[in-house]
């Protein structure tokens, strides 16, 4: 009887390598950060990171993003661990991804296409699905020269002269006429939705709003218990989720937005702002922080800087630094010592952070630490724009 044969059937994690560089106007540090985030996008969309490239420069090279002696120190790895990808932290030209591609010979993507493949993956709504269609379009157009090269012209003659061209060109019709039905598609969708928020318009709105991962979804769950999807990866929640929430005695909503994120590319952004809308129009926002991470006040700074374009950073806002439970002196000093007492709820409420900000709060939503405080606060917000906005609701008396 012949032995029966057993095959692995799972789909294996692509291997990745990543590149970066150095410029005179970021540190070491910054770099190795900012590669450590692109090192957790991949994961989040199911590849595995197996070296990482950096190299100081000037500026990023015309041709090929990095010299030419790196990359050929990358080629040669690449080829000898059997490389899936190579993922690059900057967005790459159309000629550069050209010329790259044309020296390694395998899948090339860069921190946009990154980003823009995983949010086609987590896009679940019918709005969400558009923009990442529309955002993915936009970002092929300018590199459609690249999907072509199999027509270029390699000897002169009768039957060599422009077949390429021709089906770029009309390539890129066929994509400027699908833009332009999204664009419309998303007007029909903006709509919609802008009727349904005001529906909703008599309730006091709460958005949250944070860097991605901080833990967003987890709070939206404790205080609304509901079952929005949670889980430690990078855009977890893609689709705005807005749920009724009564404390005591007072209805409001609470929405969960898209986290930021840097270098998040403008045409993504752009294509995103009806998704934010929650965010314009709502009346008190959560700036969710996760305090356990290293470089918490740079995250901070995007998310400022990024409410500041959506037109909302003078609205009421509540700082809610989450995580309290994972948080060690060590995330921000290494040389701290390894025997130093944990930090203390009192620690936090009399730390920087507490004095320059106001309101904050410190919490874990994981372990439900001073959410009774966190709950609060809340309700007292929403009070009192509900009592400006209803001064007789029999509710509150």
């Amino acid at each position: 009887m012949a032995r029966q044969k057993f095959y692995d059937t799972g789909i294996k994690a692509e291997r990745a390598v990543l590149v970066g560089i150095v410029t005179p106007g970021q540190t070491e540090m910054q770099t190795r950060e900012y590669l450590e985030e692109l090192q957790f996008l991949v994961m989040t969309a199911g590849g595995e990171t197996i070296k990482t490239f950096t190299q100081r420069m000037q500026r990023p090279d015309r041709a090929t993003f990095v010299g030419t002696g790196k990359l050929e120190e990358i080629k040669a790895y690449v080829k000898a661990e059997e490389i899936d990808i190579v993922v690059f932290d900057d967005e790459l030209s159309p000629s550069q991804l050209r010329n790259i591609e044309n020296e390694l010979q395998l899948k090339i993507l860069d921190r946009s296409n990154l980003i823009l493949d995983i949010f086609a993956k987590r896009a679940q709504t019918a709005q969400a699905k558009t923009q990442v269609e529309l955002a993915q379009l936009q970002y092929m157009l300018p590199r459609l020269t690249r999907m072509w090269t199999h027509l270029e012209r390699q000897k002169g003659g009768i039957g060599m002269r422009g077949p390429g061209e021709t089906q770029i060109e009309t390539d890129r019709r066929i994509i400027l006429q699908k833009i332009s039905l999204l664009k419309e598609r998303l007007k029909e969708i903006d709509k919609q939705n802008e009727t349904q928020r005001k529906n909703r318009h008599q309730l006091v709105r709460v958005a949250l709003v944070g860097y991605t991962n901080v833990g967003k979804s987890t709070i939206m769950n404790m205080i609304a218990k509901s079952e929005v999807f949670a889980e430690n990866k990078l855009f977890a929640t893609l689709d705005t989720t807005v749920r009724k929430v009564v404390i005591e005695n007072l209805p409001f909503l609470l929405s969960d937005t898209v986290g930021f994120i840097r270098k998040l590319p403008h045409h993504l952004v752009e294509c995103f702002k009806s998704t934010l809308d929650e965010v314009r129009e709502a009346d008190i926002l959560i700036h969710v922080v996760d305090i356990s991470h290293p470089n918490f006040e740079d995250h901070m700074e995007t998310v400022n800087e990024t409410l500041k374009d959506l037109g909302a950073i003078d609205k009421e806002i509540i700082t809610v630094f989450n995580k309290i439970d994972a948080y060690t002196p060590l995330s921000r000093d290494e040389e701290a010592s390894m025997e130093q007492e944990p930090v203390s709820l009192s620690d936090f409420e009399n730390s920087w952070m507490a004095k320059s900000i106001a309101p904050a709060l410190f919490i874990s939503a994981l372990k439900k630490d001073n959410i009774e405080a966190f709950r609060s606060l809340l309700y007292e917000k929403v009070v009192a724009i509900h009592t400006q906005r209803y001064p007789y609701d029999k509710l509150l008396y």
